[in-house]
């Protein structure tokens, strides 16, 4: 087993206990769409898509790796309305939906397609409809020369890659800390939460 695969394989063993992210709560009640579809862009384990389903969405989760949807698979059997797909960024169809998250996996959306897979995402939130997500800052340990190739962005090209959407939370990330796993890096990411008006 490589590298790669045995650190997601730690990875998927501690998120699998983890509850859903604290914002996807804030995410559903800000979705101002009548859209009661959501997709969870690197789904991992499921937490987020569970908690979507419970508020009665029907979602679509995708990740690029074999693990997650077998997990997920697993776990979502004998639950409606849950659409799973082994998918990256790039090769996913997005339809139009009402919530689109990605916590944490656009880090590793492919730099060579990452202003055409931003554009794919924006374009298929309905008007009122919420993102949120991550992205990596150029001063993050991962934004080079890590194990597989990052997209890192800069503050400002974020602001003008969301100029149709209303900001309802912003944070800016740039310390020291620990991966899930327990590795110590520099962490410096962008998480934000946006509203589609236009």
């Amino acid at each position: 087993m490589d590298e790669n695969t045995e650190n997601w394989r730690k990875y998927y063993e501690k998120a699998l206990s983890r509850p859903h992210h604290p914002r996807t709560e804030f995410v559903v009640k800000s979705n101002g769409s009548s859209s009661k579809v959501a997709v969870d862009c690197g789904c991992g384990t499921g937490s987020d898509i569970a908690y979507l389903n419970e508020q009665g969405f029907d979602v679509f989760g995708f990740d690029v790796n074999e693990d997650s949807i077998s997990i997920c698979r697993e776990r979502f059997d004998s639950i409606e309305n849950v659409y799973l797909q082994q998918r990256s960024f790039e090769s996913f169809n997005f339809e139009t939906a009402g919530i689109v998250i990605a916590n944490s996996s656009l880090f590793f959306a492919d730099p060579d397609a990452f202003k055409s897979t931003v554009k794919k995402i924006t374009s298929s939130i309905a008007i009122g409809g919420v993102f949120a997500g991550d992205f990596l800052g150029y001063k993050d340990s991962w934004a080079s020369g890590f194990r597989v190739p990052t997209s890192p962005v800069t503050k400002q090209e974020l602001l003008e890659i969301f100029t149709d959407f209303d900001i309802l939370r912003f944070n800016e990330r740039d310390e020291i800390g620990k991966t899930l796993i327990g590795k110590e890096k520099h962490w410096h990411t962008y998480s934000l939460v946006v509203q589609r008006r236009t």
